[in-house]
Parts: C-alpha cells; structure tokens; sequence
C-alpha cells in the first residue's frame, strides 16, 4: 500500500492508495502548524498508521506534498511562509521515514497536484504546466513525462511572473499573476473597485448574478491566467495546462476570458494550447504525493 500525504497550513490530509490509484482509505486532522516541524511530522505520521491499522495494509511507501520550498533530494524543507513555526530548515523525508519506517518521497504541494493530474487525472501530455489557484498561484511543469524541478527548485513558478498589472504582489514585488487569479487578489480586486469585502465564493455567486464589478473581476483573472499559459507554451513549446485549487470552483467564470485570450494571443507556434481544469479536486497533492512515492520504489528496485 501507498500513503498519499497532503500537509497545510490548517489541516493534514491523508489517502492509502494502491498502485494503480484506487483509494482504500482517507483521513484528515488538523494542522499543529504553530507546534513546530515535530509536531507536523507526528500528527502526519499517526494519520496514516491510524488509516493502516483500519485496513489492516502494510505500507510499502510514503509521499508527502508540503507547503513550502522542497528540497526533494534531502527531504528538507527550505523556506515556508509565517503560518509554520519551525518548518523551513526542517528534514521532512527523513524524520517521517523513521516515524513510518518506510521509504518517503517529499515534493513540494503544488509540484505533488500536477503529479497527481499526470498520473491519474487531467494531464495526459508528456509535457504540462500545472498551475494552482488557491490563496496565492503556484506552478510546476513536467517536460517528457519528468517532472523539472530546476536547480533551486523553483521550476515552474509561474504566479511570481511579472508583466501582469501594477498591483504589489504579497512577495513585495509588482505585478504578478497572482496580483490577479489568486483568491486573495480577486477578493482586493473586489474590494478596490466596490468598497466592500466579500469572500471569492460571494463574489462569484455575484458575477453569476450579473454583478458587473464581480465579472469584471474574474474577467481579469482568467485573461491573466490565458496570457501566463501562453507565454509557458511559447517558452518550453507546452501544449497543455492543467489548473487547479479552490478558485477553480468559478471556473465557469474564469474560462471564458481565458478561453478569449488563447484565440486572440495563440502560442506562436501555432499548436493549439488546451487549458484544462484538474479532475481530482481536493485529493489532487495527496494522489500526486503517492504517485511520487510510486515512482521512488519503482526507481529503487
């Protein structure tokens, strides 16, 4: 069996996956994020031993997608914003190999979503960007079925690409896509442009109530996000995009302007360039997590 493990700044998700994908189990606890990298390791590893002990499964191997910056050769956590205490610096893989006493493979969580895709969900080309759209926008790209992690590995990072407006991104520098399509940007876009504060989701139920400032809102985030697809397909010669993340639940609202964008600013190669939302949902990091754990007893034998 394969543990799949999901590690944010609120909650830590885990699946038992066997090797073709299929779940057999899951469970979610809360995130002592505040606690230290001990205290995250621990409530990970008894999520997936209380999920083994349920099934009565041996674990062959661990993944784990984790927020932060990966180094996923040492397993170590590089750099990870103020919501962990004690988490950049932190030896991840190794400290939950020796609480599970099973091999452990760690990636980065957004790097792990676009694992997932091309394993079992929407990616099916052998090179892909993935980009997520949750709270802030991250990316990760596989070219001929590998992942590419870069030297610092940062490959990928598509949210921290400037060019897109003259706002300050939450890094402090100006202008990034995540300026945008994030859904802390699209909830200030809102406010600038209104004076009110609502939610992403209160303000896609206004667009699809014709609320003019709301559309216009995701108006912009989707043409953001087509011109960022765009300029990926230009430079590595992608054909596909897979989103993900919780501002995919507007989706409907997003496509159109993206959709737009790719008709009036093709690659220039001229291929046609296919933007998909991922299939997976919420499970996306945990299944790539698995497929990465996969793919380590896989290369070891």
């Amino acid at each position: 069996m394969l543990a799949g493990i999901d590690i944010g700044g609120t909650k830590i998700a885990a699946l038992l996956v066997l090797p073709d994908g299929d779940v057999v189990a899951r469970g979610v606890v809360a995130a002592p994020s505040r606690e230290g990298g001990p205290a995250m390791a621990d409530a990970a590893a008894g999520l997936v031993r209380r999920l083994l002990a349920e099934t009565g499964s041996t674990l062959l191997a661990a993944g784990v997608g984790a927020a932060g910056v990966v180094d996923q050769r040492s397993g170590v956590i590089r750099a990870a914003s103020d919501t962990f205490v004690g988490w950049a610096g932190f030896a991840l893989g190794p400290e939950m190999e020796r609480r599970l006493q099973a091999p452990t493979a760690v990636e980065n969580d957004v790097n792990a979503f676009l694992l997932g895709e091309v394993a079992w969900g929407a990616a099916e080309a052998a090179d892909v960007l993935g980009v997520m759209l949750g709270t802030g926008v991250g990316g990760a790209v596989v070219l001929d079925g590998e992942l590419r992690s870069g030297p610092t590995g940062a490959a990928g990072e598509i949210g921290h690409t400037p060019g897109y407006s003259h706002h300050v991104c939450t890094c402090g520098q100006v202008g990034h896509l995540e300026t945008l399509a994030s859904g802390r940007s699209i909830e200030q876009r809102y406010l600038e442009a209104t004076g009110f504060v609502r939610t992403t989701s209160q303000i896609a139920d206004l667009a699809r109530g014709g609320d003019a400032e709301a559309l216009d809102v995701f108006r912009g985030a989707g043409r953001a996000l087509g011109l960022a697809c765009v300029v990926a397909a230009g430079i590595l010669d992608l054909t596909a995009v897979v989103v993900g993340g919780g501002v995919t639940r507007s989706w409907d609202l997003l496509e159109p302007a993206l959709l737009d964008t790719l008709r009036t600013d093709p690659p220039v190669s001229g291929a046609p360039l296919t933007v998909v939302r991922g299939t997976l949902g919420g499970d996306a990091v945990a299944l790539g997590a698995a497929a990465s754990a996969r793919h380590r007893l896989l290369t070891a034998a």
